[in-house]
């Protein structure tokens, strides 16, 4: 098998990765230009996996559609709702763990990526098609509301997720790195 499929997600990943490390570069102060580029990205990519590739193994094999997609759609609600309140420091780390956890589930060999991948075999270019074709989300300016943080937890939550423990782990891991 090539991995067509896979490998198309993974280089998205590093892509959109690359765009969050320039929106945080200066410790200091979140540039707003890339960060809304990494916004708008996430949830393309989001979008592709939900509505392109999920859709592709659903139809092929609804039971892995049923044992496997839950917790990433779970998941992706979650990284959508924390796209919503506006960044800082605490919520990129947030934002950071969830991803390499989300991320890594997908990309790890037998992961999500490689399932869909092998159930998809005989569409791979018409996916793919659909892949590239999509068009960005568009998006309202972060959300200073109280009521947006809440929603961003709860859908944490929901997806199995502790805000304040992410945090902590998040920057227990950063500690290990200096």
């Amino acid at each position: 098998m090539n991995k067509i499929l896979h490998q198309f997600f993974t280089k998205d990943h590093h892509r959109i990765e690359k765009i969050l490390n320039n929106a945080t570069e200066n410790p200091d102060r979140i540039d707003m230009a890339y960060y809304h580029q990494f916004r708008t990205q996430l949830l393309r990519h989001i979008k592709m996996e939900e509505k392109i590739l999920f859709p592709a193994v659903k139809k092929v094999n609804p039971d892995v559609a049923k044992a496997l997609l839950p917790q990433y759609r779970l998941e992706h609600g979650a990284l959508t709702a924390l796209m919503v309140p506006p960044p800082n420091m605490s919520l990129i780390k947030v934002i950071r763990y969830l991803l390499d956890k989300h991320d890594l589930a997908e990309e790890e060999p037998g992961g999500l990526y490689d399932v869909c991948e092998r159930l998809t075999q005989g569409q791979t270019q018409e996916i793919l098609d659909q892949l590239l074709a999509t068009k960005e989300v568009p998006v309202h300016p972060p959300n200073p509301a109280p009521i947006a943080m809440a929603s961003a937890r709860r859908a944490l939550e929901r997806a199995g997720y502790d805000y304040d423990n992410m945090l902590r782990n998040a920057e227990s891991q950063n500690n290990k790195h200096i």
